[in-house]
């Protein structure tokens, strides 16, 4: 059972980078570089987009607030999708690591 879970800790893994890619890199992360340091190093780099586009859509809607000329409430409602389902895929892969580590915890020795 715990092939099973890491297998779909892996595959949740693959559509994060999926979805990453198809994301613009925060400032300060390159996209192009190749993904080193682990599974600790992508998950930071996944908490760290995640948080960017918090940041940019709270910034936009801020923006729109304030009636910013060429901030649209589209493109605002829009972004904040974006950063909402970042945020949902995100505590699913939280929930699915604690599920794999009680999993694991739990086997006999």
């Amino acid at each position: 059972m715990a092939i099973n879970s890491l297998s779909s800790i892996e595959s949740v893994l693959q559509q994060m980078r999926a979805v990453a890619g198809a994301t613009a890199a925060p400032v300060g992360v390159d996209a192009s570089s190749p993904s080193s340091g682990g599974f600790a190093a992508e998950l930071q780099r996944s908490l760290q987009r995640v948080s960017s586009l918090q940041n940019s859509a709270n910034t936009q809607a801020q923006a729109f607030e304030l009636g910013t000329p060429g901030v649209s409430l589209n493109n605002v409602m829009i972004d904040m999708q974006k950063a909402n389902i970042a945020f949902q895929a995100t505590v699913q892969v939280r929930n699915r690591l604690v599920a794999a580590y009680q999993e694991i915890a739990s086997m006999p020795v």
